[in-house]
């Protein structure tokens, strides 16, 4: 049985990959989302909209609402699919440390 895709994806745009790390520029229509997937490198995320996420977890559902130029960071394993839960188009800069 085939699985059918109900949101639109989010766009990956690399901007820099090298030996020190990645830089992704993530953009996202409303509606749209990463699809599931686990981070096997820690990473700090700044967006550059405000940004309304949905995040689909192990553990559940939550909505977390983050400030455009704000920042934050998770350690290596993190599980969940992003969803913008917003009326209006987001986007935001993922790093991702290769050394520590």
């Amino acid at each position: 049985m085939s699985q059918f895709r109900v949101r639109p994806p989010a766009v990956p745009t690399v901007l820099l990959d090298d030996a020190v790390c990645r830089i992704t520029r993530w953009d996202f229509e409303p509606g749209a989302d990463t699809g599931h997937h686990v981070h096997g490198l820690g990473y700090a995320v700044v967006p550059m909209t405000d940004c309304q996420f949905l995040l689909e977890e192990p553990g559940g559902i939550r909505r977390v609402d983050i400030a455009k130029g704000a920042a934050y960071r998770r350690e290596a394993g993190v599980e969940h699919n992003v969803v913008n839960a917003g009326s209006e188009p987001m986007s935001f800069i993922e790093i991702e440390y290769k050394q520590s």
